[in-house]
């Protein structure tokens, strides 16, 4: 009887487990197809997306670079003299660098001069023995202590490393201080050799204030020795708002003040009034474009535009100030004169905005794509719609 009974249920049990195992994968389907489909689509991301596509198409089209063809640690091509003077110095030749340095010494190119200190400064934190040389066979050549001392000040910030104080070991930190402290005595020993009304020893001083935490009254005192010798060194002013900025030895006040002043008393061309745009920069915590698109800020990119405009086109840091124009234009809807500036300095990323961004090209590339693809559509709405 028990086997009869076991022959019939068996059969009816198997078959309720079939159904329910049935029911149950369709049910399980079911929610995980609904999911795809809800999860695929988004109409607004998938439109997001088309515009981008198109937009990055668009500057494509015109010549204009993709992310991965940016070059993201610098802002500008370097000179052709440099970089020759750099692949020799990797060589272990120091002879043309310092051709470099008697050059700008001689014809009074301090921005030059600076720029080549930091450039060539960092390859010598890297391997050092082509300087080391040049030091033997000049002991006192104001353009050896001058790279000297920039590559000491590169070198303590490699040791400490990018990432943020409390990611950053004890031994770091160390390290990080005893190289920058010994960095004084090398900007000092620069100053000394260098030429009657070279500030560049003291530009370089300026970042080993920012590590040291050096005080105002310092400050002040590499100040003076700076405008009593180049009164408008854009990257003495660079360096100098740094230090005033709330996030190393000032605030957001003292930042604004400086920009502000330093701008307002500088001759048009001097790329002086782009500092108030990066004073607003490093202190804007917005989520919002409200804040860039005040009447202030207008004045403020206006100021910045007519200064560029005014600049020497050589001047070797006028594609910094045309990559922040580009930013704040683009903030401000002025697509037109955005693409514009983008237009004059694609190919580099290593400026501000971008180098504060986690992906330096991609940004880049993200915003300027915006302006040249909004530049093409209002150009397009003005003429009547043609080509369309």
């Amino acid at each position: 009887m028990k086997i009869l009974l076991w022959v019939v249920v068996t059969p009816v049990v198997l078959l309720v487990l079939a159904v329910g195992v049935y029911f149950l994968w369709a049910i399980v389907s079911g929610l995980i197809e609904g999911w795809r489909e809800g999860s695929a689509h988004d109409p607004e991301a998938e439109e997001a997306d088309r515009e981008a596509r198109e937009a990055a198409e668009r500057s494509a089209a015109m010549g204009l670079l993709p992310p991965e063809r940016q070059h993201t640690e610098l802002a500008f091509p370097d000179a052709p003299a440099l970089t020759v003077a750099m692949a020799a110095a990797r060589a272990g030749d120091w002879k043309p660098a310092a051709d470099l340095f008697d050059e700008t010494a001689s014809s009074r190119a301090w921005e030059r001069r600076a720029c080549h200190a930091e450039r060539l400064g960092k390859v010598a934190a890297d391997d050092d023995a082509w300087l080391v040389a040049w030091e033997a066979a000049r002991p006192d050549d104001p353009g050896a202590a001058l790279v000297r001392a920039r590559s000491s000040v590169r070198l303590a910030w490699n040791v400490r490393g990018g990432k943020r104080a409390e990611y950053t070991s004890s031994e770091q930190f160390e390290g990080f201080h005893r190289t920058l402290a010994r960095t004084r005595h090398e900007h000092a020993r620069a100053a000394e050799l260098a030429v009657p009304g070279d500030p560049c020893p003291y530009v370089g001083a300026i970042w080993t204030a920012i590590g040291l935490g050096l005080p105002h009254e310092e400050m002040h005192r590499i100040w003076q020795e700076i405008t009593s010798r180049d009164p408008y060194h854009y990257e003495a002013h660079f360096a100098a708002l740094q230090y005033w900025c709330g996030k190393w030895r000032g605030s957001e006040e003292l930042a604004r003040a400086f920009a502000v002043k330093e701008a307002a008393q500088a001759p048009l061309g001097t790329l002086m009034r782009v500092f108030p745009l990066i004073a607003h920069f490093e202190h804007d915590s917005s989520d919002t474009t409200d804040v860039d698109r005040t009447p202030e800020m207008y004045a403020a990119v206006d100021a910045a535009l007519a200064d560029a405009a005014a600049a020497d086109p050589d001047h070797p840091r006028l594609p910094e100030v045309r990559h922040l124009l580009g930013y704040y234009l683009n903030l401000q809807g002025r697509w037109e004169a955005s693409a514009e500036q983008f237009r004059l300095v694609d190919g580099y990323a290593g400026a501000l905005p971008w180098r504060y961004r986690g992906d330096p090209a991609g940004e880049y590339c993200r915003v300027r794509d915006e302006s040249v693809a909004k530049a093409a559509e209002a150009a397009q709405a003005a003429s009547g719609g043609e080509g369309a």
